[in-house]
């Protein structure tokens, strides 16, 4: 549940205006979750929790993490959360931990058009808790095809994940959309580096640690397409790029004005 709001914005510490979310969204839009790769061709995506705790963040409870406003920085994005997104609460439970390293995931379905983008982590999450137990989709940051960037499992918790590979210390961006079939936008993979350049910002995680889920497991996770920006060390140059230009400034998002901008995005806009 979200803190009372206060009567007049200027009190509220996480109020982000009218004006502020369109200057931010003209710079870079986010939104994004994760789903739980497999082994397997076509398997549905699992869910993941909200962000961590740290410096830039006040964190109350496992499933609810909120992001306390950050000095000047040189870089700021939009973290739409989880209420905009019409996220469940999480479930009691799941496992604490340190984060050490990050990981990129593709969602294995795909996309198509990305106003499915936040329907899509609905049913992400649905299936994690319903079909596979998990305590919330499995991811902690998704981005969807226009670099929206989404508040998905709170950091604090590991993610989790259909292979056999150990979760515990893993950063988790989930890519929406099969990169096997289908090609990465320019948006969404700065939407990746934005959310991995924060993580290494704030957790003082090292950018060499980034890996693909078909690194730790055997899968095709992400995908040909978005594992070639892995590859090629493309991905990680976005990173370091971001880092050495400054602070990286996630500005979390709630009520009408995130609520408005999940809208546009399922309207097509």
């Amino acid at each position: 549940m979200e803190a009372r709001r206060p009567d007049r914005p200027d009190e509220n510490p996480n109020f982000v205006s009218r004006r502020q979310l369109l200057q931010l969204a003209g710079s870079v839009g986010l939104a994004t979750t994760v789903s739980a790769c497999s082994n397997r061709a076509g398997v549905t995506p699992g869910p993941t929790v909200p962000l961590p705790t740290n410096a830039s963040l006040t964190t109350t409870t496992p499933a609810e993490t909120f992001f306390s406003p950050l000095p000047a920085s040189n870089t700021s994005a939009l973290l739409l959360c989880r209420d905009a997104w019409g996220a469940r609460p999480a479930r009691p439970g799941g496992r604490y931990h340190t984060i050490t390293r990050m990981t990129l995931h593709h969602e294995a379905v795909v996309l198509g058009d990305n106003r499915n983008a936040p329907g899509r982590l609905r049913q992400d999450q649905r299936y994690h808790q319903d079909q596979l137990g998990w305590v919330d989709i499995a991811y902690h940051v998704g981005i969807d095809r226009n670099g929206n960037i989404y508040e998905l499992r709170t950091s604090q918790i590991a993610g989790d994940t259909a292979t056999d590979y150990d979760t515990t210390g893993h950063f988790l961006v989930l890519c929406e959309g099969d990169f096997d079939q289908e090609v990465v936008s320019e948006a969404q993979l700065q939407g990746a580096a934005l959310a991995f350049a924060w993580a290494a910002q704030t957790f003082h995680i090292a950018t060499n640690t980034l890996a693909g889920h078909r690194d730790l497991a055997q899968t095709s996770c992400p995908g040909a397409n978005l594992y070639a920006h892995i590859s090629s060390g493309d991905l990680r140059r976005r990173i370091d790029d971001l880092l050495g230009a400054g602070r990286i400034d996630l500005q979390r998002i709630c009520g009408p004005d995130a609520a408005a901008k999940v809208e546009a995005i399922e309207a097509g806009y």
